[in-house]
């Protein structure tokens, strides 16, 4: 994936200086879904990974919807990074700002706007409570912000098999993605949803197609850019489609007890998350995205 040249975001905030924050102690990870917290309990203990290196990205948005309160963080330093890593995530932010400035307001009448990402070390203060790395990049509706230890990107190569460029802005998009559906009002709507819901096997349905709309979203930005851009090979796609298959609940749960427990599933299965990542990608439409509308 071709991303040096495609200008880079300056709405990104560095705290990963900000020692206040990257050592170990308290903080709340109770925003978790009750799901998704059982998936990365058991498969991290069981298998002795750190549970974000699985499910790649175990957002918080099942009960961010409200009741939390807010934490105020010292702000780290706003601007393009100047290390690798960092200026790679301000350019597939700002590809998403650029594509996602001109898709939403065409395709749905809604105005685009930007969502800050957070980089952090370790820990850091969020409006969902407080940010870890073991939770994975995750979304926070409440600041309207991205969460990112960019440190994921490098277990995910290391101690996951996954890897490579596109992988990594397919990670940064799905978040991107749960911003769009918050712009959208989707989240809100299925955050009541779920609160609502008469069992747990239900709020987590619920959750299951949040992620997957995430996942075709995710899509529709790379059809978009590729088209502005022509900067995704097929080889990349490959990679996404081979992460989108490693963090599926499905494979997560046979991989920690043999079994899968579809009930317990918080961001879909494998096929699931392929399938809703390849129609975003072949349609580019957020039409074709409506998770809650057709059965999976």
């Amino acid at each position: 994936m071709k991303w040096e040249d495609y200008g880079q975001s300056e709405n990104i905030e560095d705290r990963r200086g900000d020692t206040q924050y990257a050592g170990g102690g308290g903080g709340s990870s109770g925003h978790l879904g009750l799901g998704a917290m059982i998936v990365l309990g058991l498969v991290g203990y069981a298998l002795g990974i750190d549970p974000r290196l699985l499910i790649g990205g175990a957002e918080m948005v099942s009960h961010m919807g409200g009741g939390g309160q807010q934490q105020v963080a010292r702000k780290g330093e706003v601007g393009v990074p100047k290390d690798q890593v960092g200026r790679f995530v301000a350019s597939i932010l700002s590809q998403n700002e650029q594509v996602w400035g001109e898709v939403l307001p065409a395709q749905t009448g809604v105005k685009f706007k930007p969502a800050p990402i957070v980089l952090f070390n370790g820990m850091t203060s969020s409006g969902c409570g407080t940010a870890q790395s073991a939770m994975g990049p995750f979304y926070c509706p409440i600041d309207g912000k991205i969460y990112l230890d960019t440190s994921f990107f490098r277990d995910m190569k290391t101690k996951l098999g996954g890897g490579g460029d596109f992988a990594y802005a397919y990670v940064i998009s799905h978040e991107m993605g749960h911003h769009i559906q918050d712009l959208l009002g989707v989240l809100p709507k299925a955050q009541a949803a779920q609160k609502n819901a008469s069992s747990e096997a239900q709020a987590n349905a619920i959750s299951v197609r949040i992620e997957l709309q995430a996942d075709c979203l995710a899509g529709v930005w790379a059809a978009n850019a590729n088209e502005k851009w022509q900067n995704i090979d097929p080889g990349d796609v490959e990679k996404a489609i081979a992460t989108a298959q490693a963090i599926g609940d499905d494979r997560l749960q046979k991989s920690q007890r043999g079994f899968a427990v579809p009930d317990s599933f918080t961001h879909g299965s494998s096929a699931q998350r392929v399938q809703w990542l390849q129609r975003g990608l072949q349609s580019g439409k957020v039409s074709s995205c409506n998770t809650f509308a057709q059965s999976q």
